[in-house]
């Protein structure tokens, strides 16, 4: 799985987020259907989510944007209370996506 999540910051640090959404599904669905990664496979959605939110800003589609970036939100503070080996790549992964949001909205809204 470690090399899943690298794969996943690599195509997030290259802003091909579509790309970046299809890294984690397959384990992602995987995960959700085993009672033992259940738990953690809601840290993956909310990945995923990260990663549609930033694609649909690039598609001029702020407002799903918004709504898809809350779900991430969602899931986010189960990075903390998830017990997995990957909770620094899970944090790893949530600075990017964040600085990512930020500079696609500071990109389209400058001051």
């Amino acid at each position: 799985m470690l090399q899943v999540l690298e794969a996943f910051l690599q195509v997030v640090e290259e802003e091909d987020f579509v790309e970046a959404h299809e890294v984690l599904e397959e384990t992602w669905r995987a995960w959700k259907n085993n009672p033992q990664t259940r738990q953690e496979s809601y840290i993956l959605k909310g990945l995923i989510n990260g990663a549609t939110a930033l694609a649909l800003v690039r598609l001029g589609r702020e407002a799903s944007a918004h709504k898809v970036w809350e779900t991430y939100e969602k899931y986010r503070p189960l990075i903390e209370t998830t017990p997995s080996p990957l909770t620094l790549d899970y944090r790893r992964a949530c600075a990017l996506l964040e600085a990512k949001y930020s500079e696609v909205f500071s990109a389209k809204n400058p001051h």
